[in-house]
């Protein structure tokens, strides 16, 4: 609960490390850990739980946000239970799946990090402010919604074949329940997302 007041009152630099760099040390050990040792159905499902709440919090959360920031650590929630996806599978396409999320995760978290001190420039802080922003920076009015779009999953830029990747590597380990939720969770965080653009 603490993340977005953290991304509102944090640099953005900060901002945007905190959301990256804990994501890839975390996912690292967690596979490094998963390749030398193997865990069994209970801790399989822990992780599956986690990974459902994760993606559940992220995305109703961020349907509530009116600050520009404020989405982005939300989404940062959700995108935990995506990447989890793939650890909890325990196998080696969930591990590639994880790899893969993980990498277009981080490029656009940079790029959303980009974009926000170009905002901060024009007094843009609160998403109703964003309408008037193809005056004042037609660059950052078109980077905006891709970045929103992708963040969103909308095919077919990254987000979406991330998350169709890690989808299927759920549905390949016998996690049927995970794949839909977070179908529906991407659904949900596709309308908290294109408020932004």
């Amino acid at each position: 609960m603490w993340a977005p007041d953290i991304y509102e009152g944090s640099p953005t630099p900060v901002t945007a490390f905190l959301s990256i760099a804990p994501k890839i040390s975390i996912s690292a050990n967690m596979s490094r850990v998963s390749i030398v040792a193997s865990y069994g159905g209970t801790i399989q499902q822990i992780f599956f739980f986690c990974s459902i709440a994760s993606m559940i919090l992220g995305a109703l959360a961020a349907m509530a946000q009116t600050k520009v920031k404020r989405p982005l650590a939300h989404s940062s929630i959700g995108h935990v239970g995506y990447i989890r996806t793939g650890f909890s599978c325990g196998t080696i396409e969930g591990i590639q799946s994880l790899l893969i999320g993980i990498f277009i995760y981080a490029s656009m978290t940079i790029d959303a990090f980009a974009i926000v001190p170009a905002l901060r420039q024009t007094r843009v802080k609160y998403i109703a402010d964003l309408g008037a922003l193809a005056k004042a920076n037609p660059i950052s009015a078109m980077t905006i919604p891709i970045t929103m779009f992708s963040y969103a999953g909308i095919p077919p830029l990254a987000s979406f074949c991330s998350k169709f990747y890690l989808f299927f590597a759920a549905l390949g380990c016998g996690a049927y329940f995970l794949a839909p939720v977070g179908v529906v969770t991407s659904i949900i965080g596709r309308w908290a997302a294109g408020r932004l653009p």
